[in-house]
């Protein structure tokens, strides 16, 4: 996509998300749920697709440019970015990389349209920040592999058409070896998932366990090689992290403009609020780590789309911008004061959604860990 054309896609969704998704934020958050016009007119800017190839009905955005989107998509709640998230992102991603011919042809276009959902199955109970202890096998029989196990936290499950599920395809495997990924139609024989978990915040984005009682799963729905699974688990989460530190950056930009035209408008003592020195250090300080966080989504979506870096950029990215994310929103509801702590006001939700991102597709401990034991690598 040429500089025009994607000016044109960020102008339509920066004014769709303004005009159409903020005014409905309370509404998503009370009610749980992302309203059926929303995802529709979202189907239609090309949004479920914005990161699949355009071969198969995508955008195809690369990184830098998906940041940029990504940060757009940040200004309002989180919930509205998760519904089209794994179709573009760590279950998408996974089926144009590795997917069969036959898989990227079926699944692809179907993704793109926002016609079906993707989901990502990997979290287990014991099996979260450390993936590689996942207990969900696969199998071999005749013809294809017998699924067993149950997957938890799993977004987007309740509306999802197919499953990318990793197990391990052989039974006496530990670690990251012998894990392998398939692709699971929802509706299949033994599929069977629970209840929307209910959260602290990203109301409207739905989580939920996924149960696999002696699913089926013909051998042609394997993606990528056999054994091979934690690889492409853990490549695909690597474009995701950059994509959530976008994320992060647009929420903080939203934080940040809440606070500051509170303190423009709200009076203590007969002048703004905005007047008092401790209140402009609050300020200061998020946007210059605003500053920071966007420079450095920046540049590391740059290394990863010349392929200089796809490791330590991504990490990197997610643990300072995620954390970011909760200082500024934190010092947003300090700037309101006891009305940052109401219902309905936006800083609080902010406040609750900025939560989980310290947490998925890898908490702050394991990017640190990433980080660390790839420069030490590197020396």
């Amino acid at each position: 996509m040429d500089a025009d054309d994607f000016g044109q896609v960020l102008a339509a969704v920066r004014e769709f998300v303004r005009k159409e998704v903020v005014p409905r934020e309370a509404e998503i958050d009370e009610r749980d749920e992302i309203p059926a016009a929303i995802r529709e007119k979202a189907a239609g800017l090309g949004l479920f697709g914005f990161a699949l190839p355009e071969e198969f009905g995508g955008l195809g955005l690369g990184m830098s440019e998906d940041v940029r989107l990504a940060i757009e998509l940040g200004y309002t709640t989180p919930a509205f970015r998760s519904l089209f998230g794994t179709n573009n992102g760590i279950a998408g991603q996974a089926i144009v990389a590795y997917g069969t011919p036959q898989q990227r042809e079926h699944w692809l276009p179907r993704l793109a349209a926002g016609e079906a959902v993707a989901s990502f199955a990997l979290t287990e109970a014991e099996a979260g920040s450390d993936p590689s202890g996942l207990t969900s096998r696969a199998v071999p029989v005749d013809g294809g592999y017998r699924l067993t196990g149950v997957k938890r936290f799993i977004t987007n499950a309740p509306l999802a058409d197919v499953f990318l599920v990793f197990a391990r395809t052989e039974p006496d495997s530990t670690g990251s070896h012998g894990i392998s990924a398939l692709l699971v139609p929802s509706d299949a024989p033994g599929v069977t998932v629970g209840p929307h978990d209910r959260k602290m915040g990203q109301a409207g984005a739905w989580t939920a366990e996924v149960f696999f009682d002696d699913v089926e799963v013909q051998a042609r729905h394997l993606v990528g090689e056999e054994g091979k699974g934690f690889g492409i688990a853990m490549a695909s989460l690597a474009r995701g992290r950059l994509h959530i530190a976008a994320l992060c950056v647009g929420m903080a930009e939203r934080a940040l403009g809440e606070a500051v035209e509170y303190a423009r408008t709200a009076r203590q003592g007969g002048r703004p609020i905005g007047d008092y020195q401790l209140v402009q250090a609050l300020l200061a300080e998020s946007h210059a780590e605003l500053a920071a966080g966007r420079a450095m989504v920046h540049a590391a979506a740059e290394a990863y789309e010349s392929g200089e870096d796809r490791r330590l950029g991504p990490s990197s990215a997610k643990l300072f911008c995620t954390e970011m994310l909760g200082r500024v929103a934190d010092r947003a509801v300090q700037v309101h004061g006891g009305a940052g702590y109401l219902r309905g006001v936006t800083v609080e939700r902010i406040y609750r959604d900025a939560r989980l991102f310290r947490i998925y597709e890898g908490t702050s401990e394991i990017q640190k860990l990433v980080i660390a034991r790839q420069l030490l690598r590197d020396s």
